[in-house]
């Protein structure tokens, strides 16, 4: 027989028993949404987490002071008092594979619960931001230690609701400050933390007015590019060793974390949990598999009449072998398309539910489709061969 009359047997077979067809295809079309589902959003939050990181800065670079052991006991990252501004003017001074160094210097107001914190004008490239109205300051404000302020959009809307907050006076620990600009939104962080409650000053301006006036919290510096990032950071180490005057065996009194790091972690944790949810659904390709094994015996042992009469007029095994494991491959082949389908629907609903982007890769729905091919050739494949290896006489008398 051609291909096509095979083809056409096939689907007349599922049609004739359509309820039957159905449940046979429901552990595919449920392995394979499943799938679809979960790898979606696995890849979606993947993609959340990278634009995240991204919007933190420009090939950004973090470097946070040491840790204190005190009694053999580790105070955690930050404990150690270690970086000052002499290490972000060393840094700016002799620095090659790094485009901008900022100061961050923090400290809580009264004026809001929030958090001042002090930096270069360069900040604003290095970190993303960009501004909805008035300017930044100048690296003038932060020689002079000039009290000027920029707001983020919460604080601007929570202290003036209903006017352009630039040219306006607020207080910061009794210090009176002008409020020059306001920053444009930048929205929550992966972490839930809200990036526009905050207030921008010069970095002199919190050191000296506002903080101990000896140490800065964190350094920030971006690479020239994203391919000078290990020598960057091993630059910075150098540099900040030797300002430090750190002997040659002394460990390091500060961690430097970077954008590629903060991707790996993230990425890892999600493609271990996409992978762990995929290989549970998987489970169901595999008893769907098996349904549509128990359904085609079942299906050989109905038809082994007509199987008889096919083989009496001439019908080759082979044909007859083709025709079974067409029709097992149909059948995997529908649930495959239906759970498809379903999974974009379900990824998409529950990326709505939960805000996360659902992202579908080509490649795996293609993947997807040859795999279901597969498990209907694979289980079908027995049944098949038991009706090919039929008797044409015991077959033509069987009850």
């Amino acid at each position: 027989m051609r291909w096509h009359k095979l083809i056409l047997v096939a689907l007349k077979s599922i049609a004739r028993n359509k309820m039957r067809s159905l449940l046979t295809m429901l552990g595919i079309i449920i392995g394979v949404a499943s799938v679809i589902t979960m790898v979606a959003l696995g890849e979606g939050s993947q993609a959340d987490i990278e634009g995240e990181v991204a919007s933190l800065g420009t090939n950004l670079l973090m470097v946070r002071p040491g840790s204190v052991d005190s009694g053999g006991v580790s105070g955690g990252a930050g404990s150690r008092p270690s970086l000052t501004m002499d290490d972000v003017a060393r840094l700016e001074k002799y620095a090659t594979q790094l485009r901008w160094v900022s100061a961050e210097v923090r400290a809580n107001g009264q004026v809001i619960a929030g958090t001042i914190t002090g930096v270069a004008p360069n900040y604003l490239s290095i970190r993303n931001y960009e501004m909805e109205s008035g300017s930044f300051f100048t690296a003038r404000d932060c020689k002079t230690r000039a009290k000027v302020a920029v707001l983020g959009k919460t604080v601007a809307d929570e202290l003036f609701p209903d006017r352009d907050p630039v040219g306006e006076r607020l207080r910061i620990r009794n210090v009176p400050f002008k409020v020059i600009g306001v920053m444009a939104e930048k929205g929550q962080s992966s972490m839930g933390n809200d990036q526009d409650d905050i207030i921008f000053a010069p970095d002199n301006t919190v050191l000296y007015r506002l903080s101990n006036g000896k140490t800065i919290h964190d350094i920030s510096a971006s690479a020239i590019s994203s391919e000078a990032m290990e020598a960057a950071k091993a630059e910075l180490t150098t540099l900040l060793r030797s300002e430090h005057r750190l002997a040659a065996d002394a460990e390091d009194d500060f961690i430097i974390r970077d954008q590629t790091e903060i991707v790996e972690i993230a990425t890892r944790v999600t493609g271990t949990l996409t992978l762990l949810l995929s290989s549970i659904a998987g489970v169901s390709l595999l008893v769907g598999g098996i349904g549509i094994m128990n359904i085609m015996l079942v299906s050989v042992t109905e038809r082994t009449r007509e199987i008889g009469i096919r083989l009496a007029i001439g019908a080759r095994p082979l044909d007859v072998l083709a025709q079974f494991l067409i029709e097992a491959a149909i059948l995997s082949l529908l649930g495959g398309l239906i759970g498809i389908l379903s999974g974009l629907g379900a990824a998409w609903g529950v990326g709505r539910l939960l805000g996360i982007s659902a992202v579908v890769n080509p490649a795996v729905v293609i993947m997807t489709v040859l795999f279901t091919g597969a498990v209907g050739v694979f289980f079908g494949f027995y049944p098949a061969r038991k009706a090919a290896n039929l008797n044409p006489i015991d077959a033509l008398r069987y009850e």
